[in-house]
């Protein structure tokens, strides 16, 4: 019989990293941020704009441009936006209702 600290396959308890997380993160010396709402939904942004070929994708350093995937990542973020709705607080709206705004209308520019 397993005791009262074993978790089901594939969980980790609460708190507790998952295999491979990165620990350091909130440390003075860590090199990646918090993990928050606002990190998560700019670190989607920061995808869509490498997929608009807005900037260089960081392993290559090229611009390249794909579209569909662009597409697929805003449309993530507006899911994100009408599933959290109700959860977020002022600034979080703010924050996400600026970035699909402004990434819409990249991707409109670069369908023409």
């Amino acid at each position: 019989m397993a005791d009262e600290t074993s978790t089901a396959k594939g969980e980790t308890p609460e708190g507790a990293p998952r295999t491979g997380e990165k620990q350091c993160a909130g440390q003075p010396d860590c090199p990646y941020p918090q993990v928050t709402f606002s990190t998560f939904i700019l670190s989607l942004s920061s995808s869509a704009l490498v997929h608009l070929g807005e900037v260089p994708e960081p392993e290559t350093g090229q611009i390249q441009e794909n579209l569909p995937l662009a597409k697929h990542t805003i449309d993530i973020l507006a899911m994100l936006k009408e599933k959290t709705n109700a959860c977020l607080d002022a600034d979080e709206t703010q924050l996400l209702d600026g970035i699909l705004y402004e990434l819409r209308m990249k991707y409109v520019m670069h369908r023409k």
